[in-house]
């Protein structure tokens, strides 16, 4: 456990490492006292930051929420990081690779939520019922921390990895698609780069969300009406190289797409 000090001083490192893209070693290294609740008010602390600078909260991200990525972070639940205005990206418009410090993409089925969530009991009758649609998408991740050598504080402080998301244009009632059976395929300048099924998000990506509002109800915090939830990657993360053009496909969902310049 850390002293207010020690996070506020964390949090600064890590504030300065995305302003100035120069990554950090480990917080794991740099103090080896902390632990997840050290890290998650690290992570609060620079997102009160980035809301007082004009940002708004957009929605928030579920991490580690496959069985593999858990058991390689030797834990047993997802962790999850917040939306920000800033990092919501357009299909549209070249993203800046130079803005990035390792960037990587991962490919997700997007909630949008028509109604708020419950917090405390939240169910997955709950998260189909809020839910107005799903939208295909491709999360942008990142890491503040040097060469992405992390550990489970390391990467909560750092707003889940967190760096953008990028939206498709379907929207799709959810009782029109079995949630946890989504076939996607991610193609790179043309060839395939990775593939999966959203059966590999807590079995049921619905699962991941009520999970999140459970998660954050313990903050204060509620997943509400407009919200974006992105409840985790249903592919291995690719990394992005300038000029990459990612392209991925969801069985009875559509596509989205964004290039790298």
């Amino acid at each position: 456990m850390l002293d207010a000090a020690q996070r506020a001083e964390a949090a600064d490192l890590l504030w300065a490492a995305q302003r100035d893209r120069s990554p950090v070693s480990p917080l794991t290294d740099s103090y080896p006292g902390i632990d997840v609740v050290d890290a998650y008010e690290i992570q609060l602390a620079n997102i009160r930051r980035q809301l007082a600078d004009g940002a708004t909260v957009r929605g928030h991200k579920v991490g580690l929420s496959s069985e593999a990525m858990q058991q390689m972070m030797g834990v047993d639940e997802p962790d999850y990081g917040h939306l920000l205005s800033g990092m919501v990206l357009s299909e549209d418009v070249p993203v800046e690779t130079g803005d990035y410090c390792y960037p990587r993409v991962e490919v997700e089925v997007g909630f949008l939520l028509g109604a708020t969530l419950p917090g405390e009991g939240c169910t997955t009758a709950d998260v189909l019922a809020a839910t107005e649609y799903v939208v295909p998408s491709i999360e942008l991740i990142d890491s503040r921390i040097k060469d992405w050598r992390i550990g489970l504080p390391d990467t909560v402080a750092d707003n889940a990895s967190s760096a953008g998301v990028v939206l498709g244009a379907a929207r799709v009632r959810p009782s029109d698609l079995d949630l946890a059976d989504i076939p996607a395929v991610l193609h790179r300048r043309g060839q395939e780069a990775a593939r999966g099924n959203t059966g590999a998000v807590l079995g049921d990506p619905t699962t991941a969300v009520a999970w999140l509002a459970r998660k954050v109800a313990a903050f204060g915090v509620r997943l509400e009406a407009g919200h974006l939830v992105l409840p985790g990657s249903c592919t291995r993360a690719v990394d992005v190289r300038p000029g990459d053009d990612f392209h991925a496909e969801f069985g009875g969902l559509g596509s989205v797409s964004v290039i790298f310049q």
